[in-house]
């Protein structure tokens, strides 16, 4: 059952699961009250800076392995063949990462109340949370491949598309969203786990360590899926798996049924999870129109809107938390952290990526002010989005938690990628970005 506990600071409630064997006594419910009471130490502003850089740093070393991965496989035979996983790249990254920081942001704040810390709603919670990941998962990932192909379809006319190809697209994409939900899934509730034990808010590394490995287990899942199923194009190897896929989704439908914890997950959450598809779409067609017009595209694309997104994210999540616990979250000093840090961990990036030369970047003095300034402008906004999307959900009685990040997250998407081709095209106007004038030291 669910049970309604006072918050910290102000007359307004949080609902929490217990097991009906222990509701009824006031120990437990002065215990639950404490739990609430104890996440003040956890949720400290003064926590967020030293806590979130280094999974942010972590991060972007998985977003530039993502870029790079993406640079190297674009001219895979199973890319330059079937052209429509282009656009199912950024939009399956964006379903799937929502999936995991949907499910980061629900355990993070389970966590953050206590409701972690009894083995056996732990258990319920874990378990089911995880059997929940494997409907969706598989859903969207259904989805996805099928508007990928379709989209792919509608504005490349001249590209003849056949039944063998589109079953393709919908089996890898099912199969990459399947399989890397259940390693990364696996991954998030020990790492939420741990975070309890000790006494670091999940909230502040939860959403991008999801974020970027999700998005390079899943490129390699899916360039990896997509070559072996090339080989038998012109056979029915994917139309075989594509029947057992579809086929046991009633059997995890009907498991996460049985578990009243996340049950009600079945129903809820669907629509941003598609709104985000479609919006994140828009960033695909970028993509698959300049990727391969500008060099370095590949790799900057995903680490520009994954270092903006995952910082929206870190903010939604701590803003959910405190929301569901009662409490005031201090906007403006964590606003302030969040846009500060961001700053020197997207020029450690830039001069990682030309010291090494990574994804065929041309980095030049006004390449390289112009990232930075379009980075700027990109996270001010996602902080700004993150914020004001949250507080919408909560006070139109929408949990910001399985509702914020897909919105943010997609919109991100398209923001980010459109910002970046616009400097790519201004740079390239004037002849500026093609001019390396920084002289790379000998190794």
């Amino acid at each position: 059952m669910f049970e309604r506990i006072r918050g910290q600071t102000k007359n307004e409630y949080v609902e929490v699961y217990t097991n009906d064997d222990d509701s009824d006594t006031e120990s437990v419910i002065e215990s639950k009250k404490q739990k609430i009471l104890d996440t003040t130490e956890v949720k400290s502003e003064h926590s967020l800076a030293y806590e979130a850089v280094p999974p942010l740093l972590v991060s972007v070393a998985g977003l530039m392995s993502a870029g790079w991965l993406l640079d190297v496989v674009q001219y895979w035979p199973v890319f330059t063949k079937v052209t429509e996983l282009f656009v199912l790249v950024p939009v399956l990254l964006n379903l799937k990462g929502n999936l995991e920081m949907n499910l980061a942001s629900r355990l993070s704040t389970l966590s953050n109340l206590g409701e972690l810390d009894k083995p056996s709603v732990r258990y319920a919670l874990v378990w089911g949370n995880l059997a929940v990941l494997q409907v969706q998962s598989l859903i969207v990932g259904a989805v996805a491949g099928l508007f990928s192909f379709l989209e792919g379809v509608v504005f490349h006319s001249d590209h003849v598309s056949t039944f063998h190809e589109s079953i393709l697209v919908i089996v890898a994409s099912m199969v990459c969203a399947a399989l890397s939900s259940m390693i990364l899934g696996t991954f998030m509730c020990v790492l939420i786990i741990l975070c309890r034990r000790f006494r670091i808010n999940p909230d502040n590394i939860a959403c991008p360590m999801a974020s970027s490995l999700g998005d390079l287990l899943t490129l390699i899942i899916l360039a990896t899926c997509g070559e072996i199923l090339l080989q038998y194009l012109h056979t029915y190897v994917s139309t075989a798996m594509f029947l057992i896929l579809a086929a046991s989704i009633p059997l995890w439908v009907r498991f996460v049924w049985s578990n009243p914890t996340v049950h009600d997950l079945l129903v809820s959450g669907w629509s941003p999870l598609f709104m985000a598809m479609v919006i994140a779409s828009m960033a695909g067609l970028v993509l698959e129109r300049y990727i391969e017009h500008y060099n370095g595209l590949a790799l900057l694309t995903p680490v520009l809107n994954g270092i903006a997104g995952n910082l929206g994210s870190i903010y939604a999540s701590r803003i959910s938390t405190r929301l569901h616990s009662g409490e005031e979250e201090n906007y403006r000093h964590s606003e302030i952290v969040l846009f500060l840090i961001h700053i020197p961990i997207e020029i450690v990036f830039l001069i990682f990526a030309w010291w090494f030369d990574i994804g065929h970047v041309n980095l030049s003095w006004s390449f390289s002010i112009t990232y930075l300034f379009v980075s700027i402008i990109c996270v001010a906004f996602t902080l700004f989005l993150s914020k004001m999307l949250t507080l919408w959900l909560w006070h139109n009685e929408y949990d910001p938690d399985n509702y914020s990040l897909p919105y943010i997250t997609a919109i991100v998407d398209v923001v980010g990628t459109g910002l970046l081709a616009f400097s790519y095209w201004g740079l390239s106007e004037i002849g500026l970005h093609v001019e390396n004038h920084i002289k790379k030291p000998h190794h």
